[in-house]
This record gives C-alpha cells, sequence and structure tokens, in this order.
C-alpha cells in the first residue's frame, strides 16, 4: 500500500479533489489472489464501505477453480460483482446461486450467517477466466444484529444509465436519480461506469465520503490522472469531472460514514469488540448455522 495526499495544483477546479490514493495489496486466499484495496490504516472506510477487493483477472485451467471454504460473517452487508467468469454461492440460509457478470448478489450477515465462495463443477471442467469485486458494507448500529438475509439480483433487474457517450449500471443505493433494488441499510451508492473515449461524468456530489476505483483505460479526475488499480478517495463537496482519455471503466462508490468507528477482526465486523470476541468464540465452538452439503470450513485464526 502507498498513497498520497493529492497537490491542488493538479486539481485545479476542485482545489484538490483527491484526499488519498490508494495503491493496493496482495493477498492470497488459499491459491487465488486478490488485490485488497480497504481497509488501510490511513482510510479505514468510504462511508460504510469497509471492505474492497478486485479479484483477478485469474486464469484457470481444467480441474482448478476458487474453493474458499464455509467462513462466518456478522454485522455487514457483502456484495459480489463479477466482470468475467462465475462464483458458485451457498450459504447457512440454505441459497444455493451461480454469479455471472453483471449480477449482484447482496448478503446481509447481520446477527450472523455462514458462506462459501466456489467454482462449480461444470465450469471447472474448460478453462476459465474469473475477475470482480468484492465489497463489505458495514451496517447501522441499530441493525448489527438484524436476521440474515441474502438477495440475487440479475443485470436485467439492475438500473442503468445511459448519458453521452457514458454508461452506468447501478449496483447498490441511489444515484443519478435512480434507485437499485438491493435492500441497503445505509445512505451509499455503488455503480459500474463505462466511458467512450473523451466522454465527461460529473460524480455524484450529495453524499461526503465518495472514492473512484479505475478497471481499465485511461483517464483523469479534474485533470489528476487516474491509474488502473488505485483508488482514488475524494475530498468531501464539489462535483469533480471525471473524463475518459480513452474506453475506461470505472467502479463509484461512496455515502455517509457512520458516527461511530467499526471494528474489523478476520470476517467480523462491529462497532463493539466484545461482540467480534463472542462471534470468535461462537465460531470456534460450532455455533454458527452450517451451510448445507459442505462439511469443510475455514477454521479461526491463531
Amino acid at each position: 500500500m502507498s498513497w498520497q495526499p493529492a497537490d491542488k495544483a493538479d486539481c485545479d477546479s476542485c482545489e484538490g479533489c483527491v484526499g488519498l490514493e490508494i495503491k493496493p495489496r496482495s493477498r492470497d486466499l488459499g491459491g487465488f489472489s486478490v488485490r485488497r484495496i480497504l481497509p488501510v490504516a490511513e482510510c479505514r472506510a468510504v462511508g460504510p464501505f469497509v471492505f474492497f477487493d478486485e479479484m483477478g483477472p485469474a486464469d484457470f485451467a481444467p480441474g482448478t477453480g476458487i474453493d474458499v471454504r464455509p467462513h462466518p460473517h456478522i454485522g455487514l452487508s457483502t456484495i459480489t460483482y463479477l466482470f468475467q467468469g462465475e462464483i458458485l454461492h451457498r450459504d447457512s440460509l440454505g441459497y444455493v446461486q451461480p454469479i455471472r457478470p453483471g449480477a449482484v448478489n447482496w448478503m446481509t450477515a447481520g446477527r450472523g450467517i455462514v458462506h462459501s465462495e466456489r467454482t462449480a463443477p461444470e465450469v471447472r471442467a474448460a478453462d476459465a477466466t474469473l475477475h470482480g469485486i468484492q465489497a463489505w458494507i458495514a451496517l447501522p448500529t441499530d441493525k448489527e444484529e438484524v436476521e440474515p438475509s441474502f438477495q440475487h439480483c440479475s443485470e436485467a433487474e439492475l438500473p442503468t444509465i445511459e448519458l453521452d457517450g457514458v454508461r452506468l449500471r447501478l449496483l447498490a443505493g441511489r444515484a443519478y436519480g435512480q434507485t437499485a433494488p438491493v435492500a441497503v441499510q445505509s445512505s451509499l451508492f455503488y455503480l459500474d461506469a463505462n466511458l467512450d473515449a473523451g466522454a465527461r461524468l460529473a460524480l455524484p456530489s450529495a453524499y461526503e465520503a465518495r472514492a473512484i476505483y479505475p478497471i481499465s483505460g485511461e483517464g483523469n479526475l479534474d485533470g489528476r490522472p487516474l491509474a488502473p488499480g488505485v483508488m482514488s478517495v475524494l475530498r468531501p463537496g464539489g462535483a469533480p469531472v471525471l473524463q475518459a482519455e480513452s474506453p475506461m471503466r470505472v467502479m463509484l462508490l461512496g455515502g455517509e460514514p457512520f458516527p461511530e468507528e467499526r471494528f474489523i477482526w478476520w470476517n467480523f465486523v462491529s462497532s463493539r469488540k466484545e461482540r467480534i470476541e463472542r462471534a470468535k468464540a461462537d465460531w470456534k465452538e460450532g455455533r454458527f448455522d452450517a451451510v448445507p452439503d459442505d462439511d469443510e470450513f475455514i477454521p479461526l485464526p491463531e
């Protein structure tokens, strides 16, 4: 991870719209590497977003794939979104759902849920590529212990916004006059944006916390160059303009910060350290519900 404060001279029209740049760190998830962006010491969250991983792009030979064994979560929602490939989701509520490019899996852990993420046997039989984003969204304090739930939205169910040379898919929350069908618990927005070369897009201005994460292509934010794989966290206020210098794909995210600090340990998120300690004990002692038809599990880290 590395970061640098924005130089105001590089961002004239918004007087330094970028407050922090975050480069990814590689993390191995058992034979499969991800690029982890959030959290870092200098930026624990962007609004309610407390975790942000880019998965791949990774190529798998026949007979191989990902096998993230059953593991628990509390106090958050996860959102998984793919550009390429397929992941088979299973959880302790009994849901079995393949996720494919353009669709959204939204899983709310609340008081506790267990899930696995694997490559399905039929997908594993051939060459495959996997590329996507998984993010975690912390829950408000009064929602941290809600009943766990799962929601899948197909590509066709998600709002699309067509502007001049810009195509937006709203994955969660509200932005550009649209509302996604995902049942969010707080004020946020999350978008997949594709821009033609030369296209311009003013970022949503109604949220205190915002960030932009380029996936591919070249562009700038009010004249400040953007690099794929580097998250730019914006200063509050204003409506900085993204301009694509080549065909460009970016993720836009943000929302309203919570007044209370959030603690993260392994897969657990909570506003209370003692709640995380209880979750650790519950997992170690086998008190979480199991994922049907999947007897494996990831042990509690020591």
